[in-house]
């Protein structure tokens, strides 16, 4: 690990400035993915700003019919919060299956949705909720922030502060995930609302996705059984030692149907 300079600023203003001054700056959440890079050497930012001193983005609340939560809520926080499970429990769940204890407890949300892993859970629930992804700086609409393999919209220095999430219908997550780390080989989300369906797929492909004829068919029919004609194109999945594209192919089929089935079930 290279040598750093670690501040731990106490408001999003100071953490914006600490910012700016340094030269190479980087933001520390939960470090899970930050602190094991450094240790291996693939990264050296000048400064580590530790935003874990900044209770506003720690807060969980409700607005008409959205659920706004901090970004620095952990994955526990988010599994166990009565206002999480209250309106979306689909997103409790979630939360509640990322990883380990030590993981759930360390880890955050904000953090997790900036670093856009493509077999993260997080991302799948953002997109296919419709959420909003509120910065230091502006609004960014779920389908515009995740744009490649561990690539976002961020601007350099910009900082996830909340995530609005809207309030579905019903709503189910289903993942096959790998039995060691817990990240999904493949994934999916399905909320429905009142102007139609959302369905989004993670741990599958490069990046989280959508599936608009997955989506057409349960706007049509919000069962299982109306997505059996349909197929998943493996051309641009995930192939390697983990899973083939065409294994992933089958899985992202089975999820949306498990999760399909799981949403009418808690309806």
């Amino acid at each position: 690990m290279y040598s750093f300079t670690y501040q731990k600023p106490d408001s999003v203003t100071a953490a914006r400035s600490a910012f700016e001054a340094a030269d190479d700056a980087s933001y520390l959440a939960g470090g899970m993915t930050m602190i094991p890079t450094m240790k291996q050497r693939l990264a050296m930012p000048s400064d580590l700003l530790d935003l874990s001193a900044i209770p506003d983005l720690k807060q969980i609340t409700m607005a008409d019919d959205h659920l706004v939560l901090g970004a620095m809520c952990s994955h526990h926080q988010v599994a166990m919060a009565p206002q999480v499970w209250g309106s979306i429990p689909a997103l409790a769940a979630l939360a509640g299956a990322i990883g380990d204890q030590a993981v759930r407890y360390r880890g955050t949300m904000g953090g997790s949705v900036a670093n856009n892993d493509p077999a993260a859970d997080y991302p799948g629930a953002v997109l296919a909720l419709d959420a909003t992804i509120i910065t230091d700086r502006r609004e960014i609409a779920a389908d515009d922030f995740f744009t490649g393999m561990f690539e976002t919209a961020l601007d350099a220095g910009e900082l996830i502060t909340a995530i609005r999430f809207k309030k579905p219908r019903r709503a189910a997550y289903m993942k096959f995930h790998h039995p060691a780390s817990r990240y999904a080989i493949a994934g999916v989300f399905v909320a429905e609302f009142r102007t139609g369906v959302r369905l989004a797929v993670t741990g599958a492909g490069p990046v989280v996705h959508r599936l608009d004829d997955f989506e057409q068919a349960l706007q049509k029919s919000f069962s299982p059984e109306a997505l059996e004609p349909l197929r998943v194109d493996e051309a641009a999945l995930n192939h390697d030692h983990h899973a083939s594209a065409a294994y992933r192919a089958h899985l992202v089929k089975l999820m949306a149907q498990r999760a399909v089935k799981a949403a009418g079930i808690a309806s």
